[in-house]
């Protein structure tokens, strides 16, 4: 059974470990490999939004839940990352800059049940394609509040600085967006 003291115990004992994103990587990988252990402890994913699980100088653990169909827009760490989910799935596009801005350079899908890397210098946005929401637990090598990063307008492609705020405003506007959806779809069917 998931233990979310113990895991966090864990991961700040794995940053002693002489490549600690491996080592919290699996320790995240065996995590997810139970889902509904997480579920437990976490709760069913129904409404979009970024919990605080652990928050140090060293070592941030997030709950992340993406809405259905949710999008945010590319952005940085500038420290390596660990993403496991326990459901759902995450559409990941990797860029790199450019002498004319950012440009794709790639992507991942990430499944219910695995847990993925992410290198401290890699630009990524992510998308949840489902119809339903998308849990995980993200770890970050670092301060994810306190660290200066950047991130993207996902129309111009222009770099600004990362703004906390504006990220928890996109997921509650999409879970604004989805309770419309939800509505229109329950008035159709009346």
């Amino acid at each position: 059974m998931f233990n979310l003291d113990r895991f966090i115990d864990d991961c700040r004992t794995g940053l002693r470990e002489r490549s600690p994103e491996v080592a919290i990587r699996d320790l995240l990988q065996r995590a997810v490999s139970t889902p509904s252990d997480l579920v437990g402890v976490l709760g069913t994913p129904r409404e979009a939004g970024i919990a605080t699980l652990h928050h140090s100088p060293e070592l941030t653990v997030l709950n992340v839940v993406w809405a259905p169909g949710m999008a945010i827009y590319p952005h940085d760490h500038r420290m390596w990352a660990v993403i496991g989910l326990y459901g759902g799935r995450e559409d990941n596009t990797f860029y790199r800059r450019g002498p004319a801005g950012l440009l794709v350079a790639g992507g991942q899908q990430l499944e219910e049940r695995s847990a993925v890397l992410l290198g401290k210098t890699l630009i990524h946005s992510v998308a949840n394609p489902l119809r339903a929401f998308t849990g995980a637990i993200h770890i970050y090598g670092g301060d994810f509040f306190g660290t200066a990063r950047s991130e993207w307008d996902p129309d111009t492609r222009e770099e600004r600085a990362y703004d906390v705020e504006r990220a928890r405003r996109t997921f509650s506007d999409a879970n604004e967006r989805w309770r419309r959806e939800c509505l229109e779809m329950s008035g159709r069917g009346s």
